[in-house]
């Protein structure tokens, strides 16, 4: 029995360990991927969710030295609150891929694909995250930081006979590394300054307004592009969706905040004062992100790649409400910047659960179906009852419709963004209600999105044979998608709850928590006073049963009226076929038309050598033009310059290693 939550979360790191470990053998026994390794996986984030649940309930923090690293700088790791809601988050999703998986990956056991490298990658990059949110210095952070980049970046590459898909992993680890050595020169900042690598001599560095602020950008740019953030967003949706999908749901649902916690510890543990320039940062590229990425997912036909972009939108929503915290804590405002952070990381969890329940749900159509397509689907909900009820639950938490957890964190990031009237700057006071318009938007499209993703695939008819044909999906992999459907209605139905164990990381960071959101009661939810607002989800669900109770009873009495049952008028059409029903293209194009400019259209008809037109729609991201192509063609003219240097000729080569020394030299002295 571990004697403390450090002892029992370095447990759950061993056993993500010898979940890779023991994938070594899987190749002679192909077996053991889903009778050992995969439920390896589950029991570390079992140890996880314990680790970080008890040191929640127990409000404390606890620190160890590890005989590992460097002989002058060996590995510190510290739990404390901020890790524990994180190690909670890991914990729960892992569970339930670990319940998942163990019959997702029976149908690789036949393939080409090396089941080596799935099992052995997915338990170093779960131990990655892991160490993440454990380390206590920039070493150990660094190091697991690359493990779990490089990790996931072969878990990307898994299926890597297709060009698509190496091309997707080649972005990803580009954009990693990038993203890493951002984050290594923010850590060196705060190392210069503070005299060391450990976190406690980061906390005690004096560092001036700007080189704070230069810390800030750094930390910004490098978590900001490993959350898949507007404009730095473009690797997410081709990454995403072409790995296993038990792997998307971690690379989505956890991985990403990772990213989050990573840059929370940094600006607010380790970065002393912040500035109000910081929130405002936050909160326009936050709204960039939500409404970018609703809208790419809005016109997305491809379903993992819709969830993806989905992705971008919901941490751009996380990071909304971390510039509100980051707005309030500099302008003095300590209990509505604690609101906010607990909002923000309240999204977080909630996003981690129905985000892995949506691409776990999509990789069981993708299992029985063969197809990731929407305007190849439709029926599936009466060929898969339990995946499309797990689904619906899905759609509904993340269009925030109450009772669920969604429609909890992002009325508490409104009741944060209401409290705008307390700044003095009459410019934040504009700003504030402008994100919250954007985030209202935001908040509409995703509802638009999901309705089209859920009366696409599981409604009507099925589009094509091969849906027609599919069959439900063995227990072990809905029993994962209930986990999470049930812990979706339980974040929903027990806010107050999930904010009383939220609430020590409010107090460990800004010194103060949010105490009045259970002041009402468990039944109440006030999160600034009862005067103000206050939600009741159990009170909720009860007017809902009401309320369909009566719809079902209005209509079961009028069904008793009827006297004749035929066909509807037809208006002398033929019989209706799969054909006539709405796609996923034609759903979303009067939004598209909206909001044109931000893509770039490729849309008309071809005309095939058997004579058949076929219409043409492709939609590209104006950002790699913008942004990537650039620097892309900046990258190869500048290859074919040094390629010059490779004149074959051994004197060149020498005399440009001796001018290098020279230069080396001149430098030191």
């Amino acid at each position: 029995m571990p004697d403390s939550p450090l002892t029992l979360a370095l447990l759950a790191l061993w056993l993500a360990l010898g979940s890779s470990a023991v994938s070594l053998l899987a190749e002679r026994e192909p077996r053991l991927l889903r009778l050992a390794a995969v439920p390896l996986l589950g029991l570390a984030g079992m140890a996880a969710l314990g680790a970080g649940l008890w040191t929640l309930i127990a409000g404390t923090s606890a620190s160890a030295v590890l005989p590992l690293g460097l002989p002058w700088l060996p590995w510190h790791v510290r739990l404390d609150p901020l890790a524990g809601v994180f190690l909670v988050l890991i914990g729960l999703v892992t569970g339930a891929v670990g319940l998942y998986g163990r019959d997702y990956v029976r149908h690789f056991e036949g393939g080409r694909e090396s089941l080596i490298a799935l099992g052995g990658f997915s338990g170093l990059f779960l131990a990655g995250m892991l160490l993440v949110v454990l380390a206590d210095d920039a070493f150990v952070f660094m190091v697991a930081w690359e493990v779990m980049s490089l990790s996931s970046y072969f878990l990307v590459a898994f299926q890597h006979e297709q060009a698509a898909n190496r091309r997707a992993a080649f972005l990803y680890l580009l954009m990693a590394h990038v993203g890493g050595l951002a984050i290594l020169l923010g850590f060196g900042v705060l190392a210069g300054f503070g005299g060391g690598f450990e976190f406690d001599a980061m906390r005690a560095a004096d560092l001036s307004p700007l080189w704070a602020s230069v810390a800030f950008a750094l930390a910004f740019l490098g978590f900001g592009m490993k959350a898949g953030l507007a404009p730095l967003h473009a690797w997410l949706p081709e990454a995403h969706p072409v790995a296993p999908s038990h792997i998307s749901a971690l690379m989505s649902g956890v991985m990403l905040k990772v990213a989050v916690y990573g840059f929370i510890r940094v600006v607010l543990d380790l970065n002393g004062e912040v500035h109000w320039s910081w929130g405002v940062t936050l909160i326009a590229v936050g709204g960039l992100s939500a409404l970018v990425g609703v809208l790419f997912a809005l016109v997305q036909t491809d379903l993992k790649r819709l969830l993806a972009y989905s992705s971008v939108e919901n941490l751009g929503i996380v990071f909304i409400a971390l510039g509100l915290a980051l707005l309030f804590q500099s302008t003095g405002h300590a209990n509505l910047a604690a609101l906010a952070l607990v909002a923000a990381l309240y999204h977080a969890l909630n996003h981690a659960l129905f985000k892995s329940l949506l691409f776990l749900g999509a990789g069981a159509v993708l299992h029985s179906t063969h197809e990731r397509d929407l305007d190849q689907m439709g029926g599936l909900l009466r060929r898969m009852p339990w995946t499309g009820s797990f689904f619906l639950i899905g759609c509904l938490s993340i269009s925030a419709l109450p009772p669920f957890n969604g429609f909890v964190s992002e009325w508490l990031i409104f009741q944060s963004a209401l409290q705008a009237w307390n700044l003095e700057s009459g410019v934040l006071r504009s700003l504030v209600p402008i994100a919250s318009a954007v985030l209202a938007l935001t908040g509409a499209l995703v509802a638009a999105t999901f309705v089209k993703v859920y009366g696409i695939a599981f409604l009507g008819q099925a589009r094509s044979r091969h849906v027609r044909r599919a069959r439900p999906s063995p227990k072990g992999m809905w029993a994962g998608q209930g986990l999470l459907a049930g812990l979706c209605v339980l974040f929903g139905v027990l806010p107050t709850q999930i904010m009383g164990l939220l609430d020590p990381v409010a107090k460990q960071l800004l010194g103060t928590g949010v105490p009045q959101a259970g002041a009402s009661g468990w039944l109440w939810l006030t999160p600034i006073s009862s005067e103000t607002a206050s939600y009741s989800a159990p009170l909720t669900i009860l007017l809902l049963v009401l309320i369909a109770g009566a719809a079902i009873w209005w209509f079961r009495r009028r069904a008793s009226w009827r006297v004749r049952r035929c066909d509807p008028w037809d208006c002398g059409f033929t019989a209706p076929t799969p054909r006539m029903q709405y796609s996923a293209a034609s759903f979303a194009q009067p939004i598209r038309r909206v909001f044109a400019l931000l893509f770039l259209i490729d849309e008309g008809q071809d005309r095939g050598a058997d004579g058949i037109t076929r219409y043409r729609l492709k939609i590209a991201d104006r950002a790699w033009g913008w942004l990537y192509l650039p620097v892309a063609r900046a990258v190869d003219a500048s290859a074919r310059q040094v390629v010059r240097l490779q004149s074959g000729s051994v004197r060149v080569y020498l005399g440009w290693t001796l001018a290098t020394l020279l230069v080396l030299l001149w430098i030191v002295s």
